[in-house]
């Protein structure tokens, strides 16, 4: 009998993190979560829950150490993210305001507890895969990188996320770890459909939490996976190639650049 291949997803207390590993976790891995607020999360048993705040790199090689007790590393899975903490401050919206009148608490959450937290990671998980020279990175990531959303700062962290993995993946290619960097859809998170209950927000082409956990799930075995290291992936479109379906059975259509 094969041995369980194992996953560490980070940011995984709620959202697309939370999806992430409870999809690995249905698709027969063994899954370590890691989060400020893990211990709380609605998660299954198996899920391994790390209490860990990638602010504090101590807290994060502390993580990663104790995953690598249990076994070698095969996915990393980098969700950690703040940057949709605190959209509304007394009483204001300030998520989408112009650079200049952007809260500086925004540079932390997105650029440090995103795209830092992930190099740090990645850094971990790379010494772990090396030796076995197998692996795979996961940098969730937003079509931001390529066209204004929201604000400025979301493009410079999303951006600065899929440069990060092909630069990442150039130097882990002679080593067989992949590095990809996957873009979801609109994912159903606790967030969203909290949004929608005002109606302006339309679900029919969503995506579960989980489809992400699915997908990687899929990505991991895939016979071509270093040829698509260093590249943006879109979740759905692998999905469709894969013939992975959500968890109601839908396959949600990807999203292009101009559906954003």
């Amino acid at each position: 009998m094969a041995e369980a291949r194992t996953a560490l997803v980070t940011g995984a207390s709620r959202g697309v993190g939370r999806g992430a590993a409870i999809g690995l976790a249905e698709a027969g891995f063994r899954v370590f979560a890691t989060g400020r607020r893990v211990a709380t999360a609605d998660l299954p048993e198996s899920v391994v829950r790390i209490p860990c705040d990638h602010l504090q790199d101590e807290e994060t090689a502390a993580a990663f150490a104790r995953a690598a007790e249990a076994g070698p590393l095969d996915v990393l899975v980098n969700s950690a993210w703040g940057g949709y903490e605190r959209m509304v401050e007394d009483g204001q919206f300030t998520w989408s305001k112009p650079f200049w009148e952007q809260p500086l608490h925004r540079w932390t959450s997105m650029m440090d507890a995103g795209v830092r937290a992930a190099f740090v990671c990645a850094s971990h998980a790379a010494r772990l895969m090396i030796p076995r020279r197998r692996g795979l990175i996961v940098n969730v990531s937003f079509w931001a990188a390529q066209k204004h959303v929201g604000n400025a700062l979301y493009g410079v962290a999303k951006a600065a996320t899929d440069k990060m993995t092909a630069d990442l993946a150039h130097e882990l290619r002679p080593h067989d770890v992949a590095v990809v960097s996957l873009y979801p859809g609109l994912v159903r998170t606790e967030a969203v459909l909290a949004a929608a209950q005002g109606g302006w927000l339309d679900l029919s082409n969503s995506e579960s939490p989980e489809f992400i956990g699915r997908v990687v799930a899929a990505l991991s075995g895939d016979s071509r996976l270093m040829e698509r290291s260093g590249r943006v992936l879109v979740a759905a479109a692998l999905a469709a190639e894969f013939g992975v379906p959500d968890v109601d059975g839908r396959q949600p259509r990807p999203l292009t650049l101009d559906m954003v």
